[in-house]
């Protein structure tokens, strides 16, 4: 892992493949982490310079106070169109995966000289907090069940992996691939520092984020080629989430995975990577 300095601040960023045209990968839930190496290897085959970072308040990007956020959603979106334009001359296509394909929406929106096509993958048109009527909120069972086991001891390199893989478990996602990437973020971070592993936990984050303006109204706006995926199995964000998205963004492409949940599974990585690089 490198960094590379956007906006002001500091972004842990991987690389894949050769500098050929650029795709920026946003993190979701777990730090860059949660695109998996299998998609990103693919995508680096089919010729593509990819990129995948962590957020800022997670990973290896600049950590400052994740319970109180100094800075917005669309300042997590200028950092994404800095990135890009930090990486290379060309657009990029950008991607975002969960609560990172909110601020793909806004990058795209707010900056689209940045960006040569996006894809979306289990995200909403909305920020966190009140959804709207037409859209399918959490699976209120699954939630109920998600957040009622008791936080682990952070600094506990085991008991992070084991909180990681029940919770994935109940979401309907691979638990054993969720325990790997548990371990892989602990030791990406100072395993003794429990204030920095929260930070991994974006949702921490999210919640007490300045997500305003709403931008669901500007989506007919988009004018680049968009892909959006969604788990067909998805309780987080249920899969009419991203059907409202391909209805509302024009000539976008709706890709469901019929037995994903939240993640991407490896098995799908070369239906999704193909997806992605026919935009």
């Amino acid at each position: 892992m490198t960094t590379v300095e956007a906006n002001g601040v500091t972004l842990g960023v991987e690389h894949f493949g050769d500098r050929a045209a650029p795709l920026v990968l946003l993190a979701g839930g777990t730090t860059m982490l949660s695109w998996p190496d299998a998609l990103c290897e693919a995508l680096a085959r089919g010729g593509r310079h990819v990129v995948r970072y962590d957020l800022r308040d997670s990973g290896g990007s600049t950590t400052a106070d994740p319970e109180a956020p100094a800075y917005t959603l669309r300042d997590l979106a200028a950092d994404a169109a800095a990135l890009a334009r930090e990486l290379d001359d060309r657009p990029a296509h950008l991607a975002g995966i969960g609560v990172g394909g909110m601020v793909a929406q806004v990058a795209a929106l707010d900056h689209p000289d940045a960006f040569s096509a996006l894809t979306l993958v289990g995200t909403r048109p909305v920020a966190p907090g009140p959804v709207d009527d037409d859209l399918p909120d959490h699976d209120a069972a699954t939630m109920g069940r998600l957040f009622s086991h008791a936080m682990p001891d952070w600094s506990d390199r085991a008991a992070v992996a084991e909180f990681a893989a029940e919770g994935a478990q109940i979401l309907g996602d691979d638990p054993v691939a969720a325990r790997a990437t548990a371990e892989r973020r602990w030791d990406r971070t100072p395993g003794t520092d429990p204030a920095v592993q929260m930070a991994n936990h974006l949702g921490t984050v999210f919640a007490k984020l300045d997500c305003t303006p709403r931008w669901r109204e500007r989506l007919h706006e988009l004018a680049i080629p968009t892909l959006v995926v969604h788990g067909r199995r998805d309780p987080f964000f249920p899969v009419g989430n991203g059907e409202a998205l391909a209805r509302e963004i024009p000539g976008a492409r709706l890709l469901v995975l019929e037995r994903a949940a939240t993640a991407i599974p490896d098995a799908a990585a070369g239906e999704v990577a193909g997806a992605m690089l026919a935009l």
